[in-house]
């Protein structure tokens, strides 16, 4: 028989050849990349894009209403029961508390910042806050206090008031004329005081004690009236 051996050594380089090529295989070291596998992994794990909005920031709130420098105002307290009526005129203010029987007040101060701080006899007081709409505030006289808010006031709504002779004594008169035409006054005299005579707002006129009487208007818008 002849010598195996080249057979043999043959063989097993075939067999060893093989059994790389299937280890290869089996591990994928051989295989050449797939086109676009890599990138499409890069985009798989890429960070999502950045938005613009933060959250959690603050909302930036609406500018508020300027006060008016000249304004007039008029309405009824909270509850009822009496009347406030107040002018504003560039950094001055007159106001006047009314219930028509016995209690009223005149008041007056500056305003700074839309704000009021007026001050009348008899520890009389009213403090509170306008703009272009409205008069919010606290008022007090006579040892009572209440609360108002008054729209603004179109002539012939309004203040108004006089100084008539009574029995040949000077008195006084003011009224305040509502939006909606009602009105409320008192007259004082050194004896006592009443409910005011009706006003003609219109004209601006009343009759007192028999005798006709121009009633001055209190106005910011105006310009009338002194403060």
């Amino acid at each position: 028989m002849k010598n195996p051996g080249p057979l043999f050594t043959l063989l097993a380089g075939v067999v060893l050849a093989g059994g790389i090529g299937v280890v290869n295989l089996a591990t994928g070291t051989g295989a050449a990349p797939v086109a676009g596998t890599a990138n499409a992994a890069a985009s798989a794990t890429a960070a999502p894009p950045k938005t613009s909005e933060t959250p959690g920031a603050p909302k930036t709130e609406a500018p508020q209403a300027e006060a008016p420098a000249r304004a007039d105002y008029a309405g009824r307290v909270t509850g009822g029961g009496a009347s406030v009526a107040v002018s504003v005129r560039d950094g001055h203010a007159i106001a006047y508390l009314c219930d028509g029987k016995k209690i009223e007040a005149w008041l007056q101060g500056v305003t700074t910042g839309g704000k009021l701080d007026l001050k009348g006899a008899k520890n009389s007081s009213l403090s509170g806050s306008f703009d272009a709409a409205s008069v919010t505030g606290t008022v007090t006289a006579s040892g009572k206090t209440w609360q108002f808010t008054a729209p603004t006031a179109k002539k012939p709504a309004g203040l108004y008031r006089a100084a008539p002779k009574v029995k040949g004594k000077t008195a006084k008169v003011g009224w305040i004329v509502q939006p909606d035409g009602s009105q409320v006054g008192i007259l004082t005299t050194d004896e006592d005081s009443a409910a005011a005579p009706a006003l003609d707002a219109a004209a601006g006129t009343a009759t007192v004690d028999g005798t006709p009487v121009t009633a001055e208007p209190v106005s910011g818008l105006t310009g009338a009236g002194d403060f």
